[in-house]
This record gives C-alpha cells, structure tokens and sequence, in this order.
C-alpha cells in the first residue's frame, strides 16, 4: 500500500486518511474460503508506451521484497490486464476505514523499509504513464455467492457499470433480480462494489468475478443463451427496462493474477505454494 501511497504523495495527489486492515487475511473463513472485504482498494498503474512487462515485474519486485523483509502485516494481489490499456491493477481489502493512518504512521516509525521503499517508487514511477487509486465499499446485498477460494483463483473479471445520477436504487432492484435469477445456478458467483473514493465516485459500481480458468467463461456463454427462456418473457422485459434506466454504460476487462508482484497472505502461499511463490 505505500508504493502507492506514496506515488500520489509525490504527485500532490494524496487522499484523505483512511484506515484499513490486513488484505484477506482478516477475511480468511474455514476451508480456505475468502469472503470479500468491507473496503476495496484499487491502484491503477498504466505503463508508459514502450515500457515491458518483464521490465515492470522488476521494479515491483522491490516492493514485494522489501515488505517481506519488514514482515510487513499488510498485503496486496497484483493483477495484469489481458484487456484495454496495458496496466496491472494492485488490490487492497481492508476490513474498516479506521486503521490507514495508523499504518502510514507505522511506515515511518520504520527507517529502513521507508528507504527502500523511496527506492522502489522512484524506480517504478519512471515507467509509468499515469497511477490512480480508488476506494470501493462492498455491497453483500448485491452479491451472489461472493466468498470463494481464493488462493487458487487465476483470473477476475471486472465489470464497470456507469449509473444514471439519481437512479442509484432502480440499479440495485436490477442487481437483485439478477441474484434471483442466478440462484439455481450454483457456479455462478460475484462479488459487488460501490465506488465511494476517486474519479467518478459516487455513480460507478463494479462486479469482480474470480475465476480459476478461462474456460469458465466459455461455460457461461454456453449458459448465457438460454438466461432469457429460463426467466421468462415478462422478467426479461422487466431486466431489460430496469437496464435502460439505471445504466448509462458498461465496460468489462478480464485480469490475470501475477504472484510475482502479489504480496500474498501467509495463509494464501501455503495453500499453493507453487503458484504463489513462482520466481
């Protein structure tokens, strides 16, 4: 979290103190299940043009370094996107908006990570075209089957929907009729997020789908096609004008998990240390 932290600290961009706790090892339920955290922070790092994967993986390794020498208590997932702009994603679940200051103020109690974590930024900054961080609440109302096995997931799908201003509980009726609909259908799982900190707060939702393979998504297409005749004609009509008037717009991208800039949870790597601790 400080990388980032202090990425926007240096482009005067620093938000409001917030506090968080520990990414997913707070959520962490019986048989390796992971339920999504109350708080989802979500950095956005987009390359320069030029710059390559392997070059960024690099930098970032600092990062991951450093926090383990510190055993730092707080972690992080890294995300490449396989969609859009060249970018990796860092997500953070905390359990509060309490605890952030405490830890910024841990941080610098700390002289030796604070230096090589200056080090780090300065390094990895250089590549990047733009950084911007968002805060998101998470909505169990409008989630289905959202608590899943975390560790052995690969992939997340990430689904932006842009409200119409005003028409923020028309979309949330929208978002429970599909929870019914999908009830019967056990493998169909999300977790739902309300965007309350960055850019376009306030009307902006996302729906993250984890996924251990691709090929899940082939099964959902195939599944897809027979949603409207398993609902009905008059439901169907009914999505599709709720649809029309709480939605301006979607935008959907799919991410594929990079252990090697993931600073995982204690829990997660020996759930599968072969994925995770990958050099």
């Amino acid at each position: 979290m400080k990388k980032h932290l202090g990425l926007l600290a240096a482009a005067g961009l620093f938000p409001l103190a917030l506090c968080f706790a520990e990414f997913a090892a707070a959520q962490e339920q019986s048989a390796g299940v992971t339920s999504p955290p109350k708080v989802l922070i979500i950095s956005n790092e987009t390359l320069k043009p030029g710059v390559s994967p392997s070059t960024h993986k690099k930098t970032e390794a600092a990062f991951v370094q450093a926090f383990s020498a510190a055993k730092w208590p707080e972690h992080y997932m890294a995300m490449d996107a396989l969609s859009g702009r060249d970018r990796t994603i860092f997500v953070y679940g905390y359990d509060c908006f309490d605890s952030w200051q405490k830890d910024l103020a841990a941080t610098a109690k700390e002289p030796t990570l604070s230096a090589a974590l200056d080090s780090a930024i300065a390094a990895d900054g250089a590549l990047l075209e733009s950084h911007e961080l968002s805060a998101f609440t998470y909505r169990p109302d409008l989630s289905l089957r959202a608590p899943v096995d975390l560790a052995h997931m690969r992939y997340m799908d990430i689904t932006i929907f842009h409200v119409r201003s005003g028409h923020n509980e028309q979309f949330d009726a929208l978002a429970k009729m599909y929870i019914d609909a999908y009830q019967k259908k056990p493998d169909v799982h999300w977790a739902a997020f309300e965007k309350m900190y960055g850019v376009e707060s306030g009307n902006r939702f996302i729906v993250i789908t984890p996924r251990k393979s691709l090929a899940e998504v082939d099964q959902e297409m195939v599944d897809d096609k027979g949603f409207a005749s398993a609902v009905g004609p008059d439901q169907m009509k009914k999505l599709q004008e709720l649809t029309a008037a709480a939605v301006e717009s979607t935008e959907s991208h799919v991410f594929q998990i990079n252990p090697k800039m993931s600073y995982a949870p204690e829990a997660m790597v020996k759930a599968d240390p072969e994925f995770w601790t990958q050099k």
